[in-house]
């Protein structure tokens, strides 16, 4: 994985956002434990020095050997339960037992101005302080004695600050341990699944795209998920069969114009050539150079209509929009093949809708694809055929058809009919046709805004034409 990869980013951002979790959380598991851990003292301790109390009350009552050993032993049982060392003095604060300890005479408590909180029957915590009375960082716990609600001693309960950390210490280390193992357990599992769900269906995707841009077309990806990386894959795929498609039309256009360029010249350089060298008899030459002359203007028309069909694919046709009557053009373009029609002796049947229908639309163009849909029906009718041209207007749409009473469109050449040099039957339209001009008829119409479409009168015979125009 690179180290400045999409991928290596989300997972240093993950980790980093988990990590920064389990500090938080740590560090308040860590504070909370503390806070509790020395409220679970000070409750232990103010709960024991209850028995000290009674003790010390017991004995101040009987003031007897007995008693003070009693109290003696309660404190050893109290400091040897709460792991702590006690004192305990009158209300002079000369100090009358010690745990694990014998009666002190003399002694006194140094306690300060705590006297005065002490006295009014509250009791005093102080955590992490220097303990005068043991030398040493403690925890104390300070309450007073009261007999009869007089104030009668105070209960001093010290326990090192070293015993008290020592545990909370090794708590925090479990709990620091833990958050450190869960980040690195987390970083493992989020490795792991994008390992599994991004790095390897995009190393995929990218090593198929490097092969694409590299002309293998044939490459796809497969990845079988039904998230976000699924779709890119499928879109991946899609592409490259568009990409498969498009190289396969170059090929088959860069084939065809060959060939389509290749016959004509062929034939312009044989009979060239036949008359440069003597070959044709001087009295032929004339009928030759007819056939050089029509093979020049076939190679003609074949490559301004390979420029207009490009033009127009690359969206640089520029349409002159104009309202003009469609009858008087659909007029003009039969006229215009009057002699194709009666060399194929055609009977031609035009019907319009009323003297004039006006459209808009870019005049020029559509006098082209009127003339290249008559004299596609010119070509497929059959010698002494039936044509039919007719117009007719429905709400803001004109429709314009063409009909022929030639061989039926099979099911497979229908969908290939719009394609660029596609021919239905190759061996009769190969001197007559380009395969370029339905082609061309339906770009002018897609710049338009409008359809066509092609259709069978029966399954046999005949084949009707028919392209919409928005009426004025």
């Amino acid at each position: 994985m690179k180290k400045n990869s999409l991928v290596s980013k989300l997972l240093i951002t993950f980790t980093a956002i988990i990590a920064f979790t389990f500090i938080i959380i740590a560090t308040v598991l860590s504070m909370w434990f503390e806070d509790y851990y020395y409220e679970d003292t000070h409750r232990i301790l103010k709960g024991q020095s209850e028995l000290v109390k009674n003790a010390f009350v017991d004995w101040y009552n009987n003031k007897s050997a007995a008693a003070l050993g009693e109290l003696q032993n309660i404190i050893n049982f109290v400091a040897n339960t709460t792991n702590s060392d006690i004192i305990v003095t009158g209300r002079n604060r000369g100090i009358l037992a010690v745990s694990n300890g014998s009666l002190q005479t003399g002694g006194y408590l140094g306690i300060g101005n705590d006297i005065n909180v002490l006295m009014e029957g509250n009791s005093i915590v102080k955590e992490t302080v220097y303990d005068e009375s043991f030398g040493r960082k403690s925890y104390v716990y300070m309450t007073p004695i009261f007999r009869e609600k007089l104030f009668s001693g105070v209960i001093l309960m010290s326990i090192p600050t070293e015993d008290i950390m020592t545990p909370i210490k090794k708590v925090y280390t479990i709990i620091w341990i833990t958050a450190i193992l869960a980040l690195t357990a987390s970083s493992i599992v989020i490795y792991y699944f994008a390992q599994k769900i991004l790095i390897t269906p995009l190393s995929k995707i990218n090593v198929a795209a490097r092969k694409l841009s590299k002309g293998e077309v044939d490459k796809r990806v497969y990845v079988e998920t039904n998230d976000e990386i699924g779709e890119l894959a499928e879109s991946f795929n899609t592409m490259a069969d568009s990409l498969a498609e498009v190289e396969k039309n170059r090929r088959d256009f860069i084939s065809n114009v060959s060939h389509e360029l290749r016959t004509p010249i062929t034939s312009i350089k044989g009979f060239v050539a036949g008359i440069m060298d003597g070959v044709i008899p001087k009295d032929k030459e004339g009928y030759y150079m007819k056939i050089v002359y029509d093979e020049i203007t076939r190679l003609s028309r074949l490559v301004n209509e390979l420029l207009d069909l490009s033009a127009m694919e690359a969206g640089k046709l520029i349409l002159k929009f104009s309202e003009f009557d469609i009858n008087e053009i659909i007029r003009i373009c039969i006229i215009n093949l009057e002699p194709k029609i009666k060399h194929k002796k055609l009977e031609v049947d035009v019907v319009l809708e009323g003297d004039h229908l006006y459209v808009n639309g870019d005049r020029d163009r559509l006098i082209q694809v009127v003339t290249n849909l008559a004299d596609n029906a010119v070509k497929y009718s059959n010698e002494g055929g039936y044509i039919r041209v007719t117009s007719k207007s429905r709400g803001s749409k004109a429709y314009i058809s063409i009909y022929n009473d030639g061989p039926a469109i099979s099911e497979e050449d229908m969908k290939n009919i719009w394609d660029r040099f596609y021919k239905a039957d190759k061996s009769r339209t190969n001197k007559v046709s380009t395969g370029l001009g339905l082609s061309i008829v339906r770009n002018i119409l897609t710049q338009h805004g409008e359809e066509i479409w092609a259709e069978n009168k029966t399954p046999e015979k005949g084949v009707t034409f028919t392209f919409t125009l928005k009426k004025k």
